[in-house]
């Protein structure tokens, strides 16, 4: 049986709208059917096989307190309900929320805490993460202790009496260091504390926390779960009953939720997921190897290589590597001419498309981070990232090797 959290959560369940639960018949079969099948139906009126496109506000009732589940768009939106409940259910859990941004849905997560409440959080984190904790959510009294979590012990002893969560990202951004969930579990679970994995590298189709212990898995959805750079969104994922209440009586009165024409974008998205994942994987071994052969391993930092310090966790952890890796190109000068030569690769923010991107992580996904503390991670001007996409290798490696030139 899952453990439920034995501290207050502080928020009332008192939200009229009833919870959307994945049934059983979702479980079925595996990822790539699951991917194209779970969570929706044809429509009933017209027997379409895509699910419809929901463009309302708000839905007519029969009568005082009878509804057809739904009463106001932004609490429930069929288009929405059906991305929830498919990548609810590739996650292995039974509740899916779907929020308007990445950042939309942490900044929910986090409305389960109030002020006096200590959170522990993996030191290397998307920039924007660190930006939220520590730009706006320290000021209304939330505490924030930050710690290599591939060594547990270190989180252990950030563990206090207050701790009410432990927030990890596996594989993190940029630096491509590995948690291990299993024993981030054990030790949320001798705190009473909330486990909180960000699975946007990985994707479920590659990682499956919720069956490593977490309590909530959340996604940027913008990424890979979308996988084609023309929507922005993000999702949680949960087990139980009564953490699912709570969000949802948070995405309700907060209201930070997607439109129905981004929800359609990502759940389309989520019908190639399996096939997508596949290839930016091969992708990504292909291009490691080439880049070992041409800068040294102790350059490029990829999970997949034997010389990275947690592939053995990795080979455990993740069934396979997936397409992101840093490299250490030695300065910022180095650093920008890579960026300006590539043609294939383009110069980006964001990840986990289609399309081959790279990216300046010291100036861009970490721009707002202190120096010192991306000093203290051991993030670099001259590293670059790089989201491998799903073209012929062939032809990223002939990018790479040119845009290497000289370096």
């Amino acid at each position: 049986m899952r453990r439920r959290a034995s501290f207050p959560l502080h928020l009332p369940t008192d939200d009229p709208e009833p919870m959307t639960r994945i049934f059983d018949e979702d479980l079925a079969g595996g990822f790539a059917t699951r991917a194209i099948h779970a969570g929706q139906r044809p429509d009933p009126v017209s027997g379409a096989i895509m699910t419809p496109l929901y463009l309302t506000s708000t839905y007519v009732q029969e009568s005082i307190g009878v509804n057809k589940g739904y009463e106001y768009a932004r609490g429930k939106n069929p288009t929405r309900q059906a991305l929830e409940r498919n990548v609810a259910v590739l996650e292995g859990g039974t509740h899916g929320f779907a929020f308007g941004s990445g950042m939309g849905c942490l900044d929910s997560i986090m409305k389960l805490f109030r002020a006096g409440d200590h959170i522990v959080c993996a030191e290397n984190v998307y920039g924007g993460t660190f930006r939220l904790f520590d730009r706006i959510l320290r000021h209304m009294g939330l505490s924030f202790t930050y710690v290599d979590t591939s060594e547990p012990q270190r989180v252990e002893e950030a563990m206090t009496s207050t701790t009410r969560a432990l927030l990890v990202e596996t594989p993190t951004n940029p630096l491509m260091r590995l948690t291990d969930l299993r024993a981030m579990s054990d030790i949320a679970k001798r705190h009473q504390a909330l486990l909180i994995v960000d699975n946007t590298f990985a994707t479920p189709i590659y990682q499956r926390p919720l069956e490593m212990g977490a309590d909530i898995v959340w996604h940027s959805t913008t990424k890979y779960i979308n996988g084609h750079s023309d929507m922005i969104g993000g999702l949680a994922v949960v087990l139980e009953d009564d953490l699912a209440d709570r969000l949802q009586f948070i995405l309700n009165a907060a209201g930070a939720v997607p439109g129905p024409f981004d929800a359609w974008l990502a759940l389309r998205g989520t019908k190639t997921l399996p096939l997508r994942m596949k290839q930016h994987d091969l992708n990504g071994r292909a291009i490691a190897d080439f880049l070992v052969g041409r800068l040294g391993a102790e350059r490029v930092i990829y999970p997949g290589l034997p010389s990275h310090p947690h592939h053995e966790l990795a080979k455990r952890q993740m069934s396979a590597f997936g397409g992101m890796m840093t490299l250490d190109l030695g300065s910022l000068d180095n650093a920008r001419s890579f960026l300006e030569k590539v043609r294939v690769f383009s110069l980006a923010e964001s990840l986990g498309g289609v399309e081959s991107l790279t990216n300046h992580p010291y100036t861009m996904t970490h721009g707002s981070v202190p120096a010192e503390v991306k000093d203290a991670m051991g993030l670099t001007d001259g590293m670059v990232r790089l989201s491998c996409g799903i073209e012929d290798a062939e032809d990223l490696i002939e990018d790479l090797e040119q845009a290497l030139v000289g370096i």
